[in-house]
């Protein structure tokens, strides 16, 4: 029987390119407006990741839906008719419900356990992160939509590893409003139409059984955009971190935990094993 999987998205920083203004530079003896968009000098606003949790389907159901649900249950206040949603955010601020780790004991278990649960989950990332002021810098008033981009170069990958493993797939990304979630949908047709400058478009309909991607909102407590919720940050941290694009924080040490918990959880090549270019992607 085909294994059948999905792959669950969801981002880590914006996918704007910010407010544009026009700026004089000097040009020879004249002086040219130039655009500038200022908010990309900052590295939060700069680099936009976007990630991918790949899932068996079956395994989904049976073990990993459930044990994450089971997380919840164990440290927090759980209403099982009114479910909660684990947000990176929110927990790394600890409110609402997630006041109950501002006590530093609860705080070390929790913690404990949802790195047990990355380890031991089985499951394969794919991360694209993108330089959006690199882009405008390139190609100007052509450079791509980011969120699009790093959903192409996130597809291309993942119908390779479904190839590779003789698998069909779907996706299942976090929705971001009416107007990004159609400019999404879009995007996601065009390459299942087309296919890209790289992939023809039987490679893309070989994998994917669906025409249209699937778009859900966070309040739908769907654990595998959960996942991808949680790590998405740690991850994008760490590939600016190995390219030398940021320096490392001596602060965050639950996000460098995270990275080393799921170090083996990369798509990579199948004869030598890189990660990059293969689960981790730089744009």
């Amino acid at each position: 029987m085909t294994k059948r999987y999905r792959i669950y998205i969801d981002e880590s920083g914006d996918h704007y390119y910010g407010k544009k203004e026009l700026r004089d530079m000097q040009k020879g003896d004249s002086v040219i407006n130039v655009a500038h968009f200022p908010e990309l000098e900052k590295p939060e606003k700069r680099y936009l990741c976007v990630l991918g949790c790949i899932i068996e389907s079956s395994y989904y159901k049976s073990d990993f839906q459930p044990k994450l649900e089971n997380i919840k249950r164990k440290h927090f206040n759980y209403d099982p008719d009114q479910p909660f949603v684990f947000h990176r955010k929110e927990l790394v601020n600890k409110k609402g419900v997630f006041s109950k780790l501002l006590d530093a004991q609860r705080e070390k278990e929790f913690n404990a356990e949802i790195l047990e649960f990355f380890r031991d989950s089985d499951y394969t990332i794919i991360a694209a992160v993108i330089d959006k002021k690199k882009q405008l810098d390139n190609y100007k008033g052509f450079a791509y939509h980011p969120y699009n981009y790093c959903l192409n170069a996130i597809l291309e990958r993942y119908c390779g590893f479904l190839q590779f493993n003789k698998a069909v797939c779907d996706v299942l990304a976090e929705s971001r409003g009416g107007e990004e979630d159609t400019l999404l949908k879009n995007a996601y047709s065009q390459v299942y139409i087309s296919g890209t400058n790289f992939r023809p478009t039987k490679f893309f309909q070989d994998a994917l059984t669906s025409k249209e991607i699937k778009i859900k909102k966070k309040t739908a407590n769907i654990a595998g955009l959960q996942l991808a919720d949680l790590i998405a940050h740690p991850v994008k941290t760490e590939i600016l971190i190995e390219n030398n694009l940021v320096e490392e924080s001596e602060g965050k040490v639950f996000g460098r935990s995270v990275c080393e918990v799921i170090k083996n959880k990369y798509n990579s090549r199948y004869y030598n094993g890189k990660v990059g270019g293969y689960g981790k992607i730089l744009l």
